[in-house]
């Protein structure tokens, strides 16, 4: 450990830097460039166990709470939101198949920063927040794979049609 915050201080640390992580994560993902992101490559492609996000449904059943989730897109200038389809074109559905894999790196990108937590905190500390980091990252990575599969099954029927 560099150095020990305890009580109250070390409360403050730890949720100042978790702000920090989102915002900082967010910012440099937001400005990242569209093509940066490849659907097709091996961290946003489809599993076999996920069965085209039937695995989501039916399992974690992700269509009763993905609508709670908070879209980080309102907090960043130009940012693309993601909660509802905004029309059904094909260039427009592209795009947000790009901006779900966006989301999903910046989610993986702060849960990895959890580890930091460990410099300074108690390792039972530690836990808590990469438990912290778990909890509130995973759901938005589910989220983002599961409606990118659908949105894929969308820009899928374009094609044949």
């Amino acid at each position: 450990m560099i150095f020990h915050p305890s009580g109250p201080w070390a409360i403050v640390i730890n949720i100042a830097v978790w702000l920090v992580i989102h915002l900082g994560v967010g910012m440099s993902t937001a400005r990242m460039r569209s093509d940066s992101f490849n659907p097709q490559s091996w961290l946003y492609r489809q599993r076999i166990w996920e069965r085209g996000g039937k695995t989501y449904k039916s399992l974690l059943k992700v269509k009763k709470w993905k609508r709670l989730l908070p879209d980080g897109a309102a907090v960043f200038k130009g940012g693309f939101r993601k909660k509802h389809l905004g029309n059904a074109d094909v260039a427009y559905v592209q795009r947000f198949i790009l901006e779900t894999c966006r989301a999903e790196f910046t989610h993986w990108v702060i849960l990895l920063f959890a580890l930091i937590f460990f410099v300074w905190n108690d390792w039972w500390i530690g836990l808590i927040m990469v438990a912290y980091g778990t909890a509130t990252n995973i759901p938005c990575i589910v989220a983002q794979r599961y409606n990118r599969m659908r949105l894929k099954r969308v820009c899928e029927r374009y094609n044949q049609g």
